[in-house]
């Protein structure tokens, strides 16, 4: 059964609470069963452990995900093994699960690396002035270094991606790059118009993108066949996966997590509060030796953290014509809300540097968007998305994930060859049926049912920034001039 927001809201108001947030005849007892710290007690269990759970999304996610992406013998569509590029030889489709609101406007080059156990070589070829960019995220998601055509140019580069306890000589011709956590993610992007024509070029770029451990470097070296394990589940979305953890599962995994991917020096007070809970970097987590109140709090987590974790959307950055607009993604310091909820509904987020991403649920009257209905997004004249880059409209269903439509089209930018009105303006169409042949170059399907609205921004400019730009409302209609 999929996991939505809706289920989310559900789940999290089927029990009569007290005052306290846990079930009546538990708050009773919870003053005495409190956790210490600094022999102080904290007022509520319930809330800890929602922390707790909030805290460490983005962790057991990254190792979710790296366990499903990293699952194979050799390299195969979006999976590599470990140390290895998994190469996306054209854009994801609607079947694809492994990542939620991946994009239609660049091919991925994923790769995980384990730089605790040695550094890695990474080598970047000349890219002849073509938009890409390799962020690199820690295990908790934090966006840590940027090579691409904004920050380093589109030249040939070499890097020596090293771990946190790392030290000693870097390669004659490569940068060092020191990691937070022995956990890294380089999901890399490169622009590609989709044409046949682009890929082959963009396909010989990619096969340049080389790993090497510091071990062989300056040598040939082949990578070794990844390990397969048949126990992981190859299928079910790792959002799922993880959100259908128990608690006691959940905690476990991510106290083990913390021994080899600290957390920041910074958050020693979350830290803290955790492991009066027992939950302690890399020492397992037994509930059982937890007062009764302070168990069934860490029970009820999962489903506490889930709701706050994704009504953290209505709440989060500008409100402007409808969109959430907020330039606080890939790199978090201490709001681990917003970090959670980014990684569940845009894991491998950018800096904002990089690309911002409007989003919208609802139309310019506040009404949920629904394909049972025909709406219009209309851009003035010279107000198309101000970026260094390229822009587009990304349509996904209601779990963030692209819609199967007749035409295989999954956003809409300017590479469509957009048509604009005689006054200059540009409309795009956003519905289920094709508007007609005359503006089917500025149409976003969409499907039956309730779905999302992406604005990926690439390289913003300013005005993106600062937010003296925003998008224009998506407007209920049944007809628009061409």
């Amino acid at each position: 059964m999929d996991v939505t927001r809706r289920i989310f809201t559900a789940g999290a108001a089927t029990l009569p609470f007290a005052g306290s947030g846990l079930p009546l005849a538990q708050a009773q007892s919870t003053a005495q069963d409190a956790p210490l710290i600094s022999n102080n007690a904290v007022a509520d269990p319930l809330e800890l452990a929602t922390d707790a759970y909030v805290y460490g999304y983005p962790l057991v996610t990254m190792e979710m995900t790296r366990r499903v992406l990293t699952n194979v013998a050799a390299p195969e569509g979006k999976n590599a093994p470990m140390g290895q590029f998994a190469n996306l030889r054209e854009y994801p489709d609607a079947k694809f699960r492994a990542v939620t609101a991946p994009n239609a406007d660049t091919l991925y080059s994923s790769a995980f690396l384990d730089v605790g156990r040695e550094p890695y070589i990474l080598s970047i070829p000349d890219e002849d002035g073509r938009y890409f960019l390799m962020p690199m995220l820690s295990a908790w998601t934090n966006v840590f270094a940027v090579p691409g055509k904004r920050t380093t140019g589109t030249g040939p580069q070499t890097y020596f991606i090293a771990g946190p306890g790392w030290s000693g000589s870097v390669p004659a011709g490569a940068k060092l790059i020191q990691a937070p956590t022995s956990l890294v993610w380089i999901l890399g992007r490169t622009y590609c118009t989709g044409t046949p024509e682009d890929y082959k070029v963009v396909h010989a770029v990619q096969d340049q993108y080389k790993l090497v451990p510091a071990s062989a470097a300056g040598r040939s070296y082949t990578p070794p066949a990844g390990r397969v394990d048949p126990g992981i589940d190859t299928k079910m979305a790792v959002r799922e996966q993880v959100n259908r953890m128990d608690a006691t599962t959940y905690f476990n995994l991510m106290a083990a997590l913390m021994k080899d991917n600290p957390p920041a020096l910074a958050d020693g007070v979350p830290v803290a509060k955790m492991a009066s809970l027992g939950i302690v970097p890399g020492q397992p987590f037994d509930p059982s030796r937890q007062p009764p109140a302070v168990r069934a709090a860490i029970e009820q987590a999962p489903r506490q953290a889930l709701a706050r974790i994704m009504g953290h959307l209505k709440e989060t950055g500008s409100h402007v014509n409808g969109w959430t607009f907020t330039t606080d993604g890939g790199d978090y310091g201490k709001d681990y809300l917003q970090r959670a909820l980014v990684t569940a509904v845009g894991l491998g987020c950018n800096l904002p540097q990089d690309a911002v991403y409007p989003l919208t649920t609802v139309d310019a009257a506040g009404r949920r968007l629904n394909g049972t209905s025909k709406y219009v997004m209309r851009f003035p004249e010279g107000e198309l998305p101000p970026v260094n880059g390229f822009w587009s409209l990304t349509m996904y269903d209601a779990d963030y994930f692209f819609v199967d439509n007749p035409i295989n089209r999954y956003s809409v930018s300017p590479r469509d060859d957009l048509k604009a009105n005689p006054d200059g303006s540009v409309d795009l169409f956003i519905q289920t049926e094709s508007p007609g042949a005359q503006r089917e170059s500025n149409w976003l399907p969409a499907p039956k049912g309730p779905f999302v609205l992406m604005l990926r921004t690439y390289w913003p400019k300013d005005a993106v920034l600062n937010g003296s730009w925003s998008p224009p409302p998506v407007t209920r209609s049944t007809s628009a001039t061409l």
